[in-house]
């Protein structure tokens, strides 16, 4: 059997290789291994999602490519998802309501589709909105389901502006000291939330969890 490095390595190069087939079935060798999945999502998918960013950035790769990698990773995620849950449901839930999406103009989504995965599984009650989300659905999400958090990744420089946009609609909306705004995503830093006055940052999956966990005490 192959180690738990080797497993990792093996979903790095799936989604550089943007090979969606070998992406399911490193998940189930993982699975097999008795590999903790938040493991082999960080250290591999995410790790190589990353690498396509950055090419991507550096103009070495196009937007197809960065897809095609994004899909790969899903599919690898899929198969680890029933595994993630079925860990997860030890931790009980109800510790918030957590309304999250990718910003308008921005179809991005696969880090803040780990990021809900691991809100859920942590105890949240999570309403991922998806990608290219208009501020006023964000807006009226919260408004709907009591949300305590509201979430945007954005991750593209020219699409941050809309995280500034949501806090302005939930002030016109009167509804701004109901909820906890956090932002995350490639370009954005905790100097641009403090700028734009969202309450966190959060660098990672594992980052927002923790971040949550201790702002909803």
């Amino acid at each position: 059997m192959a180690s738990k490095e080797e497993i990792i390595a093996k979903a790095k190069a799936a989604v550089l290789e943007y090979d969606q087939d070998k992406a399911a079935e490193v998940a189930e060798e993982a699975i097999k291994a008795g590999i903790n999945p938040v493991e082999i999502i960080q250290d591999g998918f995410t790790k190589a999602m990353n690498e396509v960013g950055d090419k991507y950035e550096a103009k070495q790769l196009f937007l197809p490519h960065v897809i095609a990698a994004s899909e790969t990773m899903t599919a690898g995620i899929a198969v680890l998802t029933p595994e993630l849950e079925k860990r997860g449901v030890k931790e009980g839930e109800g510790l918030g309501t957590v309304v999250i999406g990718t910003i308008e103009g921005d179809i991005h989504c696969i880090g803040k589709d780990i990021v809900a995965i691991m809100l859920k599984i942590a105890g949240f009650n999570v309403h991922n909105l998806g990608r290219d989300v208009p501020i006023k659905t964000f807006v009226e999400s919260a408004v709907k389901h009591k949300a305590n958090v509201v979430g945007s990744s954005a991750l593209m420089t020219s699409t941050m502006v809309n995280q500034m946009k949501i806090e302005d609609l939930l002030k016109e909306e009167g509804i701004r000291d109901k909820v906890l705004t956090m932002v995350g995503g490639a370009p954005v830093t905790k100097d641009w939330a403090v700028q734009i006055g969202a309450n966190l940052y959060a660098e990672n999956a594992s980052d927002t969890v923790n971040k949550l966990k201790v702002a909803l005490q």
